[in-house]
């Protein structure tokens, strides 16, 4: 009897990163659109999740900042995002939404950097202004979302249900996704600032 080789199955998470890796052009418009490139993985610094979950990097931003799939890699995981300024929290429950939420999401860390320490109704305010900005000074932007889109296989939806999103799933870092590195706990993503606090916004 001819012994079957076990596989393990392909997650939607490795899937997504496969499709990036293999076509530069659209690595590069994940880029522009939201800062997302695999290059970028190393932290820079040893971290840890306080629940001990597995922690892996698997991209970075312009500032520093890195993306990090959580938990076990046989199946999708949570995303974390740690900002080189030492804030840190969950903004996906897995790589898709994280995704829908980055790229359909204007300049999503500024919504939650003028949240209020996390009102929803002042990210509302924040990605109003946001839009605006962007229409104003990036107009081909929603055509890069779109191809985006149509090649990783995400559903965006309206600004609202992903500020909510959003905002769930920085709710949901504490207690199992708190990150700590040797000079001690990361803080919220969620600022404290409001939107007047942009002089540009008034």
């Amino acid at each position: 009897m001819k012994a079957h080789c076990y596989r393990p199955r392909v997650t939607r998470d490795e899937e997504i990163l496969d499709s990036i890796r293999r076509d530069g052009d659209l690595a590069e418009t994940l880029w522009r659109v939201c800062e997302f490139d695999l290059s970028r993985s190393d932290s820079g610094e040893p971290v840890r999740l306080s629940s001990g979950v597995a922690l892996e990097g698997v991209a970075g931003d312009y500032t520093g900042g890195t993306f990090f799939l959580c938990g076990d890699a046989a199946k999708d995981r949570p995303v974390l995002y740690a900002g080189s300024e030492g804030q840190a929290g969950l903004i996906g429950h897995s790589l898709t939404e994280a995704l829908e939420i980055m790229v359909g999401l204007p300049s999503w860390w500024d919504c939650l950097g003028f949240s209020g320490s996390g009102d929803l109704t002042v990210m509302r305010k924040t990605a109003d202004h946001l839009r605006d900005d962007e229409l104003r000074n990036e107009p081909g932007m929603d055509a890069d979302r779109e191809r985006l889109a149509q090649a990783l296989d995400l559903e965006l939806g309206a600004l609202p249900a992903l500020l909510a999103r959003l905002q769930a799933a920085v709710s949901a870092t504490a207690p199992d996704y708190i990150l700590t590195s040797d000079a001690g706990e990361y803080e919220s993503l969620f600022g404290p600032w409001l939107p007047n606090r942009n002089p540009s916004w008034q």
